[in-house]
Parts: C-alpha cells; structure tokens; sequence
C-alpha cells in the first residue's frame, strides 16, 4: 500500500511538472512581483530560498502554497490572487528548484 501511495503522489507531481516550468516562474517573479522586495527579499532566489523543498511541496500538497506567498510578501497579495493556474506552477517550480536546499539561481 504505501508503494501504491507513493508511486501515485510521484505520478502527480511529476504530471504537473511536465507542464509547469522554473524558468517561466523566474520570469513571472520579476514581470509581476518586484513589490516583495517590500517584504525583505532582495530578489527571487531568496524569495524562493526562504523555505526548503520539502516545505514548498507540502504547502502545494496541503492547498496552502498561495496563502503562504501572501503571508511572506503581503504586496504582491493582489497578484497572487489574480495568478492563472499555469503561472502558480510555473513559480512552485521556481520556488521549488531554487529552495534553500536547492540549486542557486544565476539572478534575481
């Protein structure tokens, strides 16, 4: 059962990769939301590092992943509650591939 379990979420996340891109998500971060700066990040690696992989997966997985980008930058609330589907996972993958335990980004 759990390697049932684990072989479906390894489905999903997979699935949803296939259509999401962290090149794309850098590029939404810089067009839509420079405004976090407000909120203390120089940029958007560190708005991406300021949680580990594992968090950002279970904040996606819970259904928290938006409330928590409002929580941590407050001024790009309106933006995130405007953003297309697409977009959210194009910055999940951003968020993810560039998380404090993961790669480091070339810029903002």
């Amino acid at each position: 059962m759990k390697i049932l379990n684990a072989l479906l979420i390894g489905s999903l996340l997979v699935g949803g990769s296939l259509y999401a891109d962290a090149k794309s998500g850098q590029k939404y971060y810089l067009k839509k939301l420079k405004k976090c700066k407000k909120d203390g990040f120089k940029n958007g690696g560190a708005f991406a590092a300021s949680k580990s992989r594992d968090d950002w997966e279970i904040l996606k997985e819970d259904g928290e992943l938006l409330n928590e980008w409002k929580t941590i930058c407050p001024t790009g609330a309106k933006r995130f509650d405007k953003m297309k589907k697409k977009n959210v996972n194009d910055l999940y993958d951003f968020v993810h591939k560039y998380a404090s335990d993961g790669e480091v980004p070339s810029c903002g």
